[in-house]
């Protein structure tokens, strides 16, 4: 079969590209192995932050009293009703985009493994596909090392925790990143016991000392049980439970469940890349440049898979980058992206550009702000204080560099700053905005007005 473009993989980039592509007058072959929507829809921020907000929910009655509300009997969890609300989400989200797909004037969808024969061609079960432009967007999964032990327990993944019915006893994370962190505060929130196990000194470690100190605190605070410099991570069976060990001569953590959350990997190493002479790094992803061709000019790379970046926002603004492009005349690149993401806890972290560690490894002068929470009218009234603001400066240019909030609203209240970032607008021009109040927003201009020196 020939067509004007194969997209492998229906994750985040490839069903909106079939559309332009589509729409274009384009034939196109869109395959998916699994499941259409990838990881957003199926195992990642559709049915986590559905579960999330099933905790929230559970969090606010056990603290009704705290404003004033008076529950009747025992705040219960039912996780198959926890589970059934979730499945719901992401079953009707993966529906919508199934219809979208298959009104697609020019798209045929193919159910299957794909794997290159060539630089032009794939085979998907018994079918020869062909193309002179090939797109993929193959996403990526959990990545399990090769721990002491690991072998002979049962242990679960970000994707493995989505078919959870039953509350876990004691949930032991190995891993202090990201996903372990919302998994960790989501399960305490239903009533499980959780232990957090981080090789490192301290969680996120990509994040600034003191945006990480906070949400340990956050989570401590809640009864999350979180043990750091766990250089000797190892797992043993006993009976029902498992022993996870994380220092040498201490005493293992024992467990009901296990989740490791030590880190993801590219979907590249069963698509016979060889066979294309498409190159990728030592971890796995696809080599590509600035407008995410490969090293092959008529294969691009798109989402998870390229290593530039690991979030949905990243994946679709890379099939705008192709897009624009390939359709547009407009030359979009990677490289004009703000890093920008959010750690979804509660309260959760908004974050946009660099941290201060990155500033002080790039030797530019800047300007910090902070504020607490304690002193924001909005987190007051809504009960919820714990975290802080922070924007930094460059001291010379105005610029904003960065910023993070963490706490209420903060993964809303980011963006205020992050377009001005893209309008490489100077700080006075956030100083001078009147923002509504109450708001979490409404003291980002009071904190641009504060700024000083960065130590």
């Amino acid at each position: 079969m020939k067509f004007d473009a194969i997209i492998v993989g229906a994750g985040q980039a490839g069903p909106p590209l079939a559309g332009r592509l589509s729409e274009a007058g384009m034939s196109v072959a869109l395959v998916e192995r699994k499941l259409v929507g990838g990881t957003c829809v199926n195992t990642g921020c559709m049915p986590t932050k559905a579960m999330v907000a099933s905790a929230y929910a559970a969090h606010l009655a056990h603290r009704a009293a705290d404003y004033g509300v008076t529950l009747a009997g025992h705040v219960g969890i039912d996780m198959k009703a926890v589970k059934a609300r979730k499945d719901k989400v992401s079953n009707d989200a993966r529906g919508n985009l199934e219809t979208w797909i298959g009104g697609m004037a020019n798209c045929t969808l193919y159910r299957g493994h794909a794997r290159f024969e060539s630089a032009h061609d794939i085979r998907v079960c018994d079918e020869l596909l062909s193309a002179d432009r090939i797109f993929l967007n193959v996403g990526g999964r959990a990545s399990v090392p090769d721990l002491p032990g690991v072998g002979d327990i049962d242990y679960l993944t970000n994707s493995s925790m989505m078919d959870l019915d039953q509350l876990p006893r004691h949930l032991v994370i190995a891993g202090g990143s990201y996903i372990s962190l919302e998994f960790a505060q989501m399960f305490r929130r239903f009533g499980s016991e959780v232990t957090v196990i981080e090789k490192g000194t301290r969680l996120i470690a990509r994040e600034d000392e003191d945006v990480s100190a906070a949400i340990k605190d956050i989570l401590e605070n809640e009864g999350v049980r979180v043990e750091l410099d766990a250089a000797d991570i190892s797992f043993e069976r006993r009976g029902s439970d498992v022993a996870v060990g994380f220092r040498a001569g201490e005493a293992p953590v024992v467990g009901s469940h296990v989740l490791l959350a030590l880190g993801r990997k590219p979907n590249t190493d069963d698509l016979d890349l060889e066979k294309a002479g498409v190159r990728t790094d030592k971890r796995g992803y696809i080599e590509v440049d600035d407008q995410l061709r490969s090293s092959v000019p008529h294969i691009w790379a798109m989402g998870d898979c390229n290593g530039r970046g690991a979030f949905t926002h990243t994946s679709y603004n890379d099939f705008e980058i192709v897009a624009a492009n390939l359709l547009d005349n407009d030359p979009r690149r990677v490289s004009d992206r703000i890093q920008a993401y959010a750690l979804y806890i509660d309260p959760p972290l908004g974050r946009a550009g660099m941290t201060e560690a990155d500033v002080r490894r790039s030797g530019r002068r800047a300007l910090v702000g902070q504020r607490p929470m304690t002193r924001v009218g909005r987190a007051i009234e809504k009960g919820e204080t714990q975290g802080f603001m922070k924007i930094l400066v460059d001291a010379e240019s105005n610029e904003i560099l960065g910023c993070s909030v963490l706490g209420p609203g903060g993964d809303e209240a980011i963006h205020s700053v992050l377009d001005l970032m893209y309008a490489k607008a100077p700080v006075k021009t956030l100083q001078r905005a009147v923002h509504i109040h109450p708001n979490v927003a409404e003291l980002l201009p009071t904190i641009a007005g504060e700024l000083k020196p960065m130590a």
